[in-house]
């Protein structure tokens, strides 16, 4: 297999764009950022604030720690934590900057009830609108569609920046172009010195909050855990690498990760379980990142019509493309590694997304487990199969029909979700 010149460098651009570092759950991130954002705007410290949240950022904010913070939870400490000590020009990392005298500003402005949460009925998934008030001052900054996209910024009712219009060859459309097989070619292919930094950063953080969440005592310990009850082969510390990543992450970890599809989770998952199998293996440092190539693609791939933000939960893309790039470490062929993909993503497809927790780091094993059992199927010459549920006749047309279901189809699953989360 062979891939053009032009694919090469989009797909290398899909890579520079996702595999981003990060600190934190990257929706209180988001949240964190924006404010901060705000707060630079207005040059002045607000007197009180009120945020604007799609259903999917209420989801994922709810229940997870924001780091920096000391245990401290929720929107409006997302908020706080990122107009008090919160540095916009970091982006994803906007919180490194916070302090501990922060923190005690922040509580103080959590007891004072400064921020006011709205829910904000939009068609994008990942919408937030933050509004900070200062005398006769006022700042609004819109984040829209991933993580830092500033959208719409005003200042005292002027638009000071405007939300740029969506063009013709836009982000899902462009990366419509990628496929199983050219992706493959890719891994193959590639120039490391074009990405070698990326996923060396990936390697590095990811490894490090994993043992941070090995070592540490944090959340439901489900990494440990799996390592102290279900032996010590490669595949249970593969399984046991992502989700204790998970586990000290959801729980305030302050420490960076890479990222993949906007998720801190997903990027763990995606590269963990492979680096682990490369060091059992004994395979060259060239193949570990050739196949984390595949692995995050691949992950890539299935998320481009689902989204960043849904029901589905995206542990499932991100374990399948970690056990893509292991099968391609191993050799297989582009039959055995498009029946993995089938087999794991018709097996596991409807494990739903309840929201960023400690509960993740369980999802990670057990969605990584499912593509594990569809690699074994799938070097037997077995597994799912055209007309089986969702299953097609071949992984892309596969791929599609989980993105029409978790996109469109579970719409009303993930409104659901966010009513019980909220007691309504």
């Amino acid at each position: 297999m062979s891939i053009d010149e032009k694919k090469m460098s989009l797909y290398t651009k899909f890579l520079h764009e996702e595999l981003l570092p990060a600190m934190g759950c990257t929706e209180p991130i988001a949240i964190a950022y924006g404010a901060a954002y705000a707060r630079k705007v207005l040059g002045k410290d607000a007197e009180r604030y009120e945020v604007e949240c799609s259903g999917n950022i209420i989801k994922n904010v709810k229940a997870v720690t924001v780091p920096q913070t000391n245990g401290l939870k929720g929107i409006e400490t997302a908020v706080l934590a990122g107009a008090i000590g919160g540095d916009a020009d970091k982006e994803l990392e906007v919180l490194t900057t916070v302090t501990e005298a922060d923190i005690e500003a922040i509580k103080k402005g959590l007891a004072d009830k400064i921020v006011t949460v709205k829910p904000l009925d939009s068609i994008h998934s990942l919408h937030i609108i933050v509004h900070a008030f200062a005398g006769e001052d006022s700042v609004s900054v819109e984040i829209i569609d991933t993580h830092t996209n500033v959208g719409n910024v005003y200042k005292n009712g002027q638009l000071i920046h405007q939300r740029a219009e969506v063009a013709a060859g836009d982000d899902v459309t462009e990366r419509r172009a990628l496929n199983v097989a050219d992706i493959l070619a890719y891994g193959d292919q590639v120039n490391l010195d074009d990405v070698r930094d990326l996923l060396e950063r990936q390697i590095s953080y990811n490894t490090a909050i994993s043992q941070e969440g090995l070592t540490g005592k944090w959340g439901a310990a489900v990494g440990k855990t799996l390592l102290e009850n279900c032996g010590n082969s490669v595949r249970t510390r593969a399984k046991a690498a992502a989700a204790a990543g998970s586990d000290a992450r959801m729980n305030g970890c302050a420490m960076p990760v890479v990222i993949n599809s906007g998720s801190g989770n997903q990027g763990m998952t995606v590269s963990l379980p492979v680096v682990e199998y490369a060091k059992e293996l004994g395979v060259s440092h060239e193949k570990l990142l050739r196949s984390l190539c595949v692995a995050n693609l691949v992950a890539i791939h299935q998320k481009t019509d689902i989204g960043r933000l849904s029901a589905f939960c995206g542990a499932v893309s991100a374990a399948t493309g970690a056990v893509a790039g292991i099968a391609y470490m191993e050799g297989a062929s582009y039959e055995v590694i498009a029946q993995t993909i089938v087999n794991s993503i018709a097996n596991v497809g409807g494990m739903v997304c309840d929201g960023a927790k400690s509960s993740c780091a369980g999802k990670i094993a057990s969605a990584l487990e499912s593509a594990f059992l569809g690699y074994e199927l799938a070097k037997e010459s077995r597994g799912f199969y055209d007309g089986e549920g969702i299953v097609k006749a071949d992984v892309e047309a596969t791929i599609a029909s989980v993105g029409r279901m978790a996109s469109a189809g579970m719409l009303g699953t993930d409104k659901e979700i966010l009513n019980i989360m909220v007691g309504r």
